[in-house]
């Protein structure tokens, strides 16, 4: 699982509003719960459909995407004035220890998941700094997204996490996708 990337041939897919379907724009502000002077990175933000959701709430929001193709769509799209975007893998972010307020990942988690990188979540959020994890699940029926092979269950995400010291404060498994909203140590 991990360390594959979403197409970027197929990146207008990313800006289709049917996304809010498995994640809505409400649910995920809650989720992160960004404060006005906050600091937040979306984690393989793409063309930046949910940073945009999550810009107006926050201070400076990164866009972190391993794929510069991506931010050149970003950019052509247009970035709010608080978007920042920094090319980056998440196991290897380059942001100083507790500079983070939040993160989250909005179907990217099988994408980059793997010890390292949730480590390094870890470093580069706070203390009690929340992270907000949408992603589709092993136990889905594959009727959308990526194979079931490339899918984390809610178990596993949840056990990587609290591997690397985060406080799981709620977990679901939903119709294709789990959520899980962990602190930080």
């Amino acid at each position: 699982m991990g360390f594959h990337t979403f197409d970027a041939d197929r990146a207008a897919k990313l800006e289709d509003p049917e996304r809010y379907a498995w994640v809505s724009r409400e649910e995920l502000i809650d989720a992160v719960d960004p404060a006005a002077d906050g600091t937040v990175a979306d984690l393989g933000s793409g063309t930046g459909f949910y940073t945009d959701d999550v810009a107006p709430h926050a201070g400076t929001v990164y866009g972190v995407d391993v794929q510069a193709e991506m931010h050149d769509r970003y950019r052509e799209k247009g970035l709010p004035e608080n978007v920042e975007l920094v090319e980056s893998d998440v196991a290897d972010l380059p942001f100083d220890a507790d500079a983070l307020d939040a993160a989250f990942s909005t179907m990217t988690f099988h994408e980059f998941a793997d010890d390292d990188a949730v480590t390094e979540l870890a470093r580069v959020l706070r203390t009690g700094g929340r992270l907000a994890v949408f992603d589709w699940s092993a136990d889905g029926a594959e009727a959308t997204g990526p194979p079931l092979e490339e899918r984390y269950g809610l178990g596993d995400a949840t056990a990587m996490l609290e591997a690397a010291g985060f406080e799981v404060a709620h977990g679901t498994t939903r119709t294709e996708t789990f959520v899980v909203v962990a602190r930080a140590p």
